[in-house]
C-alpha cells in the first residue's frame, strides 16, 4: 500500500473518531447548558410568583387568592404566537404547585390535578421547607426521556417565616424543538469541518509524498539506465536522501562504467592491434616494395582507427559524466546546418553525395550549439556512410508536439531487422556498403547522450520508400 494511501486512511479514521467524540461531547455539553439556562429562568419565575402569593396570605391556613387563580387560568388558556428566532411558541407550558408547611398541595394550576396530595417527599418541596435551594427533575413516563420536567421551589414567606412552597414546573419538551435545530446545525457544521480537514489532509499527504514520488521516478530512471537529473529539494531530510541517492548512483555507475568501458575498449582494440602486430611482423621479412607499402598503409589505417576510437570514447565519456542539463541558448538553424555540411564537404565529394536542407518556418531551436553541431554531424556522417554514390541526404527541421525535430534521411539499404534495437548501443556498428568496413560504433550512442542531456530523445527507423531516417528531438521550450 502506498504511503499516501496509508496516510489518507489513517487520517480518515483519526478524524472520524475524533469528530464523533467531539460532536458527542459538544451535544452533551450543549444539552447541559440549555438545561442550566432553563433552570435559571425558572428560579426567577418561581421567586416572583412566590412573592405574589405570599402577599395574599393571612395568618391561617394557606389559601391561594382568587385573583391569582383567575390569572393562572387565563394564562393557561391563552393562544400564543411568539416567534423566537426560527421557533414559534404557541402555548404556555408552566405548571405551578403551592403546598403548605406540611407539604400538602393546596393549589395545582393543572386543573387542580394534585391538590390534596402529600408532596413533602419531593426534593423541591422538602429542601425549600428546610430553607435550602429546592430543585428536582422528574419523568412523567419513566420510559420516555422527553417527559422529563424540571421543578424549582421558592418559599412562601410571611413575616420571615416559611409558610409553604411555590414550585414552578416546566417540561423539557418545550425546548426540544430548539435543541433539535441547534443539534442539526452543530452536526452540519461538524460534517463541514471534518470534510474540510480531510481535504486539507489530502493536500498535505500529496505535498508530503511528492518528494518521495520524485525520488522513486529518479531511482527507476537510474535502474533503466536513462539519463536524468537528480531531483532538487530544499534543505532537510528529503534533500539529504536525494544526495544519498546521487552518491549511490555515482558509486554504482562508476564501477559499472569502468568495467564496461574496459571490456568494450579491450574488445574493440583487439582487431586493429592484431592487424598492426601482424603487419609489423611481416615487415621484418623480405618482400616486394609494393607489398611492403600495402602493409605500412594497413598499419597507418589501423592506427588512425585506434586514434579515432580513443578520441570518440573521450568525447562520449565527457558527455556521460555531465550531470547538469545542456546550456540553453538560441541557435541559428541555418548557420548550424551550413557549419555541418561545410565540415563534411570532403566526405560528400568523395562519395558524390549531396545534402538538401529544409527548415519549417517559425521553428526556433534552443540548446548547446557545440553539442548539437556534433550530434547533427554524426547523423549526417552516418547517413553518408550508408548512402550509395550519387545519392541524396535530406535534413529536415520542424516543430511537433513541443519538440524541435531534426531528421536526417538517406537512400541506403535501411536497417536490418536484427539491428533495429541495437543501433544506439555502444560499439555496435553495421558494415558500410561497398567496402564492408565498420565504424567505431560510438556515433549514434554519442548522439543519444547529447539528446538526453538536452531532455530530448533519438529514433532511427526505416523509410517506406527505402533507406533510413534518424530523428533527433529537442524540447522547443528552453531549459533553465
Amino acid at each position: 500500500m502506498k504511503i499516501r494511501t496509508r496516510l489518507l486512511i489513517t487520517s480518515i479514521l483519526l478524524f472520524a473518531a475524533g469528530a464523533f467524540w467531539l460532536l458527542d461531547w459538544l451535544l452533551q455539553d450543549f444539552r447541559y447548558h440549555y438545561y442550566n439556562t432553563m433552570e435559571e429562568s425558572m428560579v426567577d419565575t418561581s421567586t416572583i410568583l412566590a412573592s405574589m402569593v405570599s402577599a395574599e396570605l393571612g395568618d391561617g391556613d394557606i389559601e391561594v387568592g382568587e385573583a391569582f387563580r383567575r390569572g393562572m387560568t387565563e394564562a393557561n388558556r391563552r393562544k400564543l404566537s411568539a416567534r423566537i428566532y426560527d421557533f414559534t411558541k404557541t402555548n404556555m407550558n408552566v405548571r405551578v404547585l403551592v403546598t403548605d408547611a406540611a407539604g400538602l398541595v393546596k393549589y395545582d394550576s393543572r386543573d387542580g390535578a394534585a391538590e390534596g396530595e402529600d408532596y413533602s417527599v419531593w426534593r423541591d418541596v422538602r429542601l425549600t421547607l428546610a430553607g435550602e435551594y429546592g430543585a428536582r427533575a422528574s419523568y412523567a413516563v419513566k420510559t420516555d426521556p422527553e417527559s422529563l420536567t424540571f421543578f424549582i421551589g421558592s418559599p412562601l414567606l410571611v413575616d420571615g417565616e416559611v409558610r409553604g412552597v411555590l414550585s414552578v414546573g416546566k417540561p423539557v419538551r418545550s425546548v426540544l424543538p430548539i435543541m433539535r435545530k441547534a443539534k442539526r446545525r452543530l452536526i452540519g457544521m461538524g460534517v463541514v469541518a471534518v470534510t474540510a480537514l480531510l481535504l486539507i489532509q489530502v493536500l498535505v499527504s500529496s505535498w508530503v509524498t511528492q518528494p518521495i514520488r520524485k525520488l522513486i521516478a529518479y531511482a527507476r530512471a537510474v535502474r533503466d539506465g536513462r539519463h536524468t537529473a537528480r531531483p532538487r529539494f530544499e534543505r532537510g531530510e528529503m534533500g539529504e536522501l536525494a544526495n544519498a541517492f546521487e552518491e549511490m548512483r555515482d558509486a554504482l555507475e562508476g564501477r559499472e562504467y569502468v568495467e564496461e568501458y574496459v571490456q568494450s575498449l579491450t574488445h574493440e582494440m583487439k582487431s586493429p592491434l592484431a592487424a598492426i602486430q601482424g603487419a609489423a611482423e611481416l615487415l621484418d621479412e623480405e618482400m616486394p616494395q609494393e607489398q611492403r607499402a600495402r602493409f605500412l598503409k594497413n598499419i597507418q589505417t589501423e592506427s588512425d582507427r585506434l586514434h579515432g576510437l580513443v578520441n570518440r570514447m573521450l568525447a562520449l565519456a565527457a558527455i556521460e559524466k555531465r550531470k547538469d542539463p545542456a546550456r540553453s541558448e538560441p541557435i541559428d538553424i541555418h548557420a548550424l546546418l551550413d557549419d555541418v555540411t561545410d565540415s563534411l564537404l570532403p566526405l560528400l565529394r568523395g562519395k558524390d553525395v549531396t545534402v538538401r536542407c529544409s527548415i519549417e518556418k517559425e521553428t526556433k531551436l534552443h540548446g548547446e550549439y557545440f553539442l548539437l553541431r556534433q550530434a547533427v554531424a554524426n547523423l549526417v556522417q552516418n547517413a553518408v556512410g550508408f548512402s550509395p554514390s550519387g545519392a541524396e541526404v535530406e535534413i529536415r527541421v520542424f516543430s511537433r508536439g513541443g519538440f524541435v525535430a531534426i531528421q536526417v534521411s538517406d537512400q541506403g539499404a535501411g536497417i536490418p531487422d536484427y539491428a533495429v534495437e541495437r543501433v544506439f548501443d555502444r560499439f555496435y556498428s553495421l558494415p558500410r556498403p561497398g567496402n564492408g568496413t565498420k565504424s567505431s560504433g560510438l556515433g549514434l550512442n554519442f548522439v543519444r547522450e547529447i539528446a538526453h542531456l538536452h531532455g530530448g530523445e533519438t529514433l532511427l527507423a526505416n523509410r517506406p520508400e527505402g533507406g533510413a531516417v534518424a530523428t533527433l528531438s529537442i524540447p522547443a521550450k528552453p531549459s533553465a
